[in-house]
């Protein structure tokens, strides 16, 4: 596992096509960004199983909140 630190507002580039931005830090909780390419899915491993947790076409519309 690489582990790095990352301050607010700082991005880390996988590849070509991903980029993963620290939006928002509070003592309880760390928000990322995610910009990739339009079809990709994202998946959230605390949900077990690799479940699929979003796919979006548009990655510029603004995220559902709960």
């Amino acid at each position: 596992m690489l582990v790095l630190t990352r301050k607010l507002g700082e991005t880390i580039q996988i590849g070509d096509d991903i980029a993963v931005t620290v939006v928002r830090v509070t003592p309880s909780e760390v928000r990322l960004g995610i910009d990739a390419p339009p079809g990709s899915v994202i998946y959230r491993n605390e949900l077990g199983g690799g479940e699929k947790t979003h796919e979006r076409s548009d990655l510029n519309e603004p995220p559902s909140r709960p």
